[in-house]
């Protein structure tokens, strides 16, 4: 076997009947929505950052740096801490919020978590159009994070419980489609909203998070619950079987449903699933679940997501054409999204970790060479050279957006077994979150200090975590979350150790035995 290659003899969908049903798509759709909520405060907040009637009211000294102080290096020109307060700070709120979520998806069930987010991130996007101080934006951004951190727990969650095995890779892939159009969205709304006389233009933007939050909520309340979470809950096997049925689009769905109660009577054993998830068998889950959402960060992508109209002001691009690039950026990634999404479950997902990987290396080295030879403290960039750093931008993201983007919600969720489901979900958004406020609370002094090398650094981790794949991420393609465990046994490295945790609790079973 390869090193982390496909486990041998895995028939696809695990021997499950079933297609995708219009009822699973519809379903989706308005559950993966949530993915624009979070695309969408990530496109809006790097866009009115760099808006300057945003900056003359809440950030002036931004402002001025901005507009042209000589003395300030081209590379530091946005570095302000309470900049990166207001962006950072929904990551805080997030990071404390899935914690809670946690809880209530396992308690009371997913779309009860889809249902909290979307509504207290309604509130937050009437504080956000409303502000007229820095601190309405500041509880604008953490009210923001509270509802982030309910629905991306909850949704990759439900996307993956709901979808056939051998599709779940391209339905999860759908919230990384969201995230991406969320993005799409936002940014074109600024670039739009950029060019109102007056100035209030930001106000737009941040109160248009309430449309895509709206159509979440609303659609939550007819959302089925999935046949997990059912049998999870009271133990009705009558009432998720009529539902997979419904789900599967035939009347053959034993095998499944037999996995499904299995699983479920295996967690009804489990009491605390965060204490639960540190046991020694559940090791390679537990490591998977904080290397995937860490690495997702150092890649440097949101420096992208929330700093790209920052960004390219700093390489000399005017306000309407820096809006205008992260535009682009981010329709390389919706394409590269859409392209994840069919080849998945067809190539896996270690090669999709491993290509996108490559492809984001040579993107930073390159970004960080040509800013190196033609970017310097003072004075401008030539537009030729500004624009190529677009281009290789283009690039990354779209290694990113058909890799590393929608794998991070998708291989997390499908390796963890049932009774530390949500606790493994929350832990891949805790990081997510954390690493996140890190690298928004220091990117701008990493800049004015790093300078170009900032992309090398970025560039460094990607190459650390490319060999993490290959070396340690089994191929899970295919394969019933329910049936997942045979990964672990056939790994040349993990199966020491869960295989370890076998045979010591076979040892204990014949002891107490014999005693």
């Amino acid at each position: 076997m390869a090193i982390g290659g496909l486990v041998e003899g895995s028939s696809a969908g695990g021997g499950y009947s079933g297609r995708v049903t219009s009822f699973v798509v519809l379903s989706c759709i308005v559950a993966g929505s949530g993915g624009i909520l979070f695309g969408y405060d990530l496109g809006i907040s790097g866009g009115v950052t760099s808006m300057e009637s945003f900056l003359s009211k809440f950030f002036p000294d931004v402002y001025h740096q901005m507009k042209g102080d000589k003395n300030v290096s081209n590379y530091c020109r946005f570095d302000s801490e309470l900049l990166t307060v207001f962006t950072s700070s929904l990551y805080v709120a997030g990071l404390v919020a899935t914690l809670f979520a946690s809880s209530v998806t396992g308690r009371f069930g997913r779309r009860a978590s889809i249902l909290i987010g979307g509504t207290v991130f309604i509130a937050g996007s009437a504080f956000g159009g409303a502000a007229v101080n820095v601190y309405m934006l500041l509880l604008n951004r953490i009210l923001l994070g509270i509802g982030l951190g309910f629905t991306n727990q909850s949704i990759p969650l439900y996307l993956s419980e709901m979808a056939p095995p051998q599709y779940r890779g391209a339905i999860n892939n759908g919230f990384e489609l969201c995230i991406s159009i969320g993005i799409l969205i936002a940014n074109l709304i600024n670039f739009g909203v950029e060019k109102i006389v007056d100035g209030w233009g930001w106000r737009i933007s941040l109160s248009l998070a309430a449309v895509p939050a709206a159509f979440l909520t609303i659609g939550a309340i007819f959302l089925p619950e999935t046949p997990s979470f059912i049998i999870q809950r009271d133990g009705n096997i009558d009432e998720a079987k009529i539902l997979l049925q419904r789900l599967r689009g035939t009347t053959r769905i034993q095998k499944e449903l037999d996995d499904l109660v299995s699983a479920s009577n295996t967690s009804r054993t489990i009491q605390h699933p965060f204490r639960n998830i540190f046991k020694r068998k559940y090791r390679p889950q537990l490591v998977i679940a904080l290397l995937i959402p860490f690495f997702n960060q150092v890649t440097g992508i949101n420096v992208i997501n929330f700093y790209a109209p920052v960004m390219f002001r700093t390489i000399g691009l005017k306000e309407s054409a820096s809006l205008m690039s992260a535009v682009v950026t981010r329709i390389c990634a919706t394409v590269a999204n859409i392209v994840a999404m069919v080849v998945v479950d067809r190539f896996g997902r270690r090669k999709l970790f491993l290509v996108g990987g490559v492809q984001m290396i040579l993107s930073q080295i390159m970004v960080g060479a040509v800013l190196a030879a033609k970017f310097k403290d003072h004075g401008g960039m030539e537009k030729e050279y500004a624009y190529l750093v677009l281009i290789i931008m283009c690039v990354f993201v779209a290694g990113f957006a058909w890799s590393w983007g929608p794998l991070t919600y998708l291989v997390p969720t499908e390796i963890c077994p049932l009774e530390i489901r949500s606790a493994g979900q929350s832990i891949v958004i805790a990081v997510i979150f954390l690493v996140t406020f890190v690298i928004g609370q220091t990117f701008l002094a990493m800049l004015c200090h790093l300078k170009f090398g900032t992309f090398f650094l970025f560039g460094g981790w990607v190459c650390v975590m490319t060999l993490f794949v290959y070396f340690f991420l089994p191929e899970t393609k295919q394969l019933p979350m329910e049936q997942m465990e045979q990964v672990w046994r056939r790994h040349w490295f993990w199966k020491r150790i869960v295989g370890e945790e076998e045979e010591e609790r076979e040892a204990r079973s014949i002891a107490l035995s014999t005693t």
